[in-house]
């Protein structure tokens, strides 16, 4: 049962993501039909920075739904279920993850905090501990045979350490509202260093979107959390 740790792959984007964004915001002021705009749009005729300025000045304003229109696929993989549960909080977005009913879970790859890492004595009660879980997994798992029920039951001493693999897909909005929650240093360790790899995508396929991406405080200039700030900006209540 080896350990693992978290690994983000983009799988698929919306094609052109700034035109498609930049189409969508022209069409909320423009009396003509942004169809009959595309294809020059697709041509380059309309250069980047100017794509990127009305975006700019128009999310400037508020007015962000129109880059709901583009979304992004990624595949995690060597993420804990206690990631997992984290994770599929955040809307709107779709997620397909890998079933411990269906999937055999013997010999299963965990996730060891890095504080659990960094602690010898903590390491080896950790290891002991999901070692003696595996254990208890394949005896249940070998008794239950029979019924026809022997991974969907025996899952039930699996930890939240336990690897999984997860299909997210959200569109820019919702990301840019996961990335201010989970980039935060508030942020649970796990889940910050995949938003942090997923960030970093979003930032080279659509930087005009996501280079100002991050934790709230970066944006605000101070933090919104009151009492429960980090300290890295000045505090503040959000209300």
């Amino acid at each position: 049962m080896p350990e693992t740790s978290v690994s983000v792959t983009l799988l698929a984007h919306t094609p052109d993501p700034l035109a498609l964004v930049y189409a969508a915001f022209r069409q909320c002021y423009f009396a003509g039909s942004v169809a009959d705009m595309w294809p020059r749009l697709l041509k380059g005729e309309i250069s980047r920075q100017k794509q990127a300025e009305l975006v700019d000045r128009v999310m400037a304003s508020g007015h962000t739904s129109p880059i709901e229109h583009v979304s992004f696929t990624f595949a995690l993989s060597g993420v804990s279920r206690a990631l997992t549960h984290q994770l599929v909080r955040h809307r709107i977005a779709s997620y397909s993850q890998q079933s411990q009913r269906y999937v055999d879970a013997t010999d299963f790859d965990y996730v060891i905090p890095p504080k659990i890492a960094a602690n010898p004595e903590a390491k080896k009660l950790f290891t002991a501990c999901m070692a003696q879980v595996g254990e208890a997994y394949t005896a249940l798992k070998q008794l239950l045979e029979e019924g026809g029920s022997a991974k969907e039951d025996a899952r039930f001493v699996l930890p939240q350490a336990a690897a999984s693999r997860i299909v997210v897909t959200m569109n820019c909005r919702s990301l840019l509202n996961f990335f201010e929650h989970r980039t935060c240093m508030r942020a649970q360790w796990e889940i910050r260093d995949a938003a942090g790899k997923m960030l970093a995508i979003c930032r080279d396929v659509l930087p005009e979107i996501f280079t100002a991406a991050g934790p709230r405080c970066e944006r605000l200039g101070y933090c919104p959390e009151g009492s429960f700030s980090c300290g890295r900006f000045p505090a503040r209540d959000a209300g």
